[in-house]
């Protein structure tokens, strides 16, 4: 089967990759250099974790996402992965950190309390007076997103696949799975998969009922010198809790410490506003705080915008038209199950059995 991917962030490498270990022709088409800064999976890194909340199908397929990537490791020789764990931090009754540890409890799954004063001794960059309680769990980490397409890349390259970067597409016939690039040229495959992320909706405006796309920023910060060693062996801070429900991934393994919050992010197409407002990064550090301490000491390092695709309820969309297929597994946790869509998605187009992976994808069981 001879299939055409349009765009290079995680869900279309991956699927390139398990296409190809099952004998699929593929050709990837990438609009800037893979990996791409400004893709939504273009950032250092992103976090993998058990915890969902209300969102319990995710959270019981965590189990098949780690055993996904762990088979993308083997291929690539390579594991792009540190178990640092995860911490969320209750701030008040009912916050996001408390409806997560909810939904660990009700899945039966592993978890240590701290009392406000155990976390604070514990993380000695944390307030412990703004603070109820933390919760720690082991089933999480970091996911180091430029290796990872680096080595898929490379991967896919030395196995002969047909990846072409700075390759801009113009228009698509989903009817017809033709796709036709801005430099004049027409490509023709049984199938198209759209991992475009946020572009898809400008090659398929018809995707506007289902999909809304956002413009966010996350800022990377420089902590306090005699705070540096305690961040670099931290957990990932799932949810600050409180009303901004952030969240922080630790400097580990040469990567900066990361801040972001979903109240950051703003109706926006992708290709605008994406150059940082001067007052986002200081914006960013101090929704921080609290639970943060000194957090005027932290200084902005830089500040790195993103742009999502969200669909009303934060599920994962597919969609068939044609030959084209639209996968969609952003709304701001869809990383984290980056090589498992890949699987899936490639199972789909060579058994024929669309519906049933996004089924699985979609999560609503």
């Amino acid at each position: 089967m001879k299939i055409i991917i349009v765009g290079a962030g995680i869900a279309g490498l991956s699927t390139a990759c398990a296409l190809t270990r099952r004998g699929a022709e593929v050709t990837l088409l990438e609009q800037g250099q893979i990996p791409n800064p400004l893709s939504a999976s273009g950032d250092q890194h992103r976090i993998i974790r058990r915890a969902y909340g209300a969102q319990g199908g995710y959270q019981r397929r965590i189990g098949e996402a780690y055993a996904a990537w762990d088979r993308l490791w083997d291929g690539l020789g390579a594991r792009h992965l540190a178990d640092t764990g995860f911490l969320l931090l209750c701030r008040q009754p009912g916050d996001e950190a408390e409806g997560m540890r909810d939904g660990l409890i009700a899945g039966g799954y592993a978890f240590e309390d701290f009392s406000a004063a155990e976390t604070a001794q514990r993380y000695p960059f944390l307030d412990g007076e703004s603070l109820r309680y933390g919760t720690y769990s082991p089933e999480g980490g970091v996911l180091f997103c430029q290796k990872i397409a680096a080595g898929l890349r490379d991967w896919l390259a030395a196995r002969g696949v047909d990846v072409r970067t700075d390759t801009r597409v113009a228009s698509l016939d989903a009817e017809a799975g033709r796709v036709h690039l801005e430099s004049g040229e027409d490509l023709l495959a049984d199938k198209v998969v759209v991992t475009a992320g946020a572009w898809a909706l400008g090659l398929m405006p018809s995707l506007s009922q289902s999909l809304t796309t956002y413009r966010t920023a996350v800022a990377y910060l420089t902590p306090p010198s005699d705070l540096q060693a305690h961040w670099e062996t931290a957990p990932v801070i799932l949810s600050t809790g409180g009303p901004v429900e952030g969240y922080v991934i630790p400097p580990v393994a040469g990567t900066g410490l990361k801040v972001g919050a979903g109240l950051h992010k703003r109706l926006g197409q992708p290709d605008q506003n994406r150059v940082p407002e001067p007052w986002e990064g200081l914006s960013l550090r101090n929704l921080m705080a609290p639970p943060f301490s000194r957090i005027e000491e932290y200084k902005v390092a830089d500040v790195v915008t993103c742009a999502y695709t969200f669909t009303a309820d934060e599920h994962f969309f597919v969609e068939e038209t044609g030959k084209a297929v639209v996968v969609s597994a952003c709304s701001g946790h869809g990383y984290k199950f980056g090589a498992v869509v890949g699987e899936k998605i490639a199972e789909g187009l060579l058994e024929g059995t669309m519906d049933v992976q996004r089924v699985w994808l979609e999560a609503r069981d």
